[in-house]
């Protein structure tokens, strides 16, 4: 029994020096990696997932801070308009009026595979400026994507929470979402 307690001992402390090794080296290639910014422009559409929004359009901004390699802090705002007909009017409204807001959004984008897939989350507020409109609204988006050197084509879910909607029964409730494709145009500063 004594020999196999030594055995377990001696085999976790040679995993955990094989981890304490690998995690050394990774510090001393971060130290190593050239961070800076990335400023990115791009146009997006999408769908609006909640009546009576039906077509979403957007252009943005980014700037982006790679922290590594893999791991990069964001800053996103621009002009996005959530289309309405004029026959989707909400209850109590002769027509339908669309949704045009500025969204001013903070992320953190992870590279999960060959430093070109990555997932993101953004967090922010979305600001309507159009048609009346002077509500405010949380926005939550998580998001995957594609990016080279220059292209960034990404899919995301944006999800405003404050917007009104109409609901199945047709009062008035809270929550729009839209699902989007965004391409961009970057290049480091």
């Amino acid at each position: 029994m004594k020999v196999t307690g030594k055995i377990k001992m001696l085999f976790v402390f040679a995993v955990s020096m094989m981890f304490a090794n690998n995690a050394q080296a990774q510090d001393t290639a971060v130290k190593n990696y050239d961070q800076g910014f990335k400023l990115g422009f791009g146009v997006s559409g999408g769908y609006a997932t909640q009546d009576p929004y039906k077509l979403a359009l957007g252009a943005d901004a980014r700037l982006q801070y790679d922290l590594t390699k893999r791991y990069s802090l964001t800053l996103t705002t621009g002009f996005t308009n959530l289309f309405v007909s004029e026959a989707d009017a909400f209850p109590g409204e002769a027509t339908g009026k669309d949704l045009g807001f500025i969204p001013a959004k903070a992320g953190f984008k992870a590279f999960v595979w060959n430093d070109e897939f990555y997932v993101m989350g953004e967090a922010g507020a979305a600001f309507a400026v159009t048609n009346g409109f002077d509500q405010t609204s949380l926005i939550l988006a998580p998001s995957i994507g594609y990016a080279s050197k220059y292209i960034d084509v990404s899919l995301r879910y944006e999800h405003y929470s404050d917007f009104r909607k109409v609901n199945n029964n047709g009062t008035t409730g809270k929550g729009v979402g839209q699902i989007g494709v965004r391409l961009a145009y970057g290049f480091e500063l």
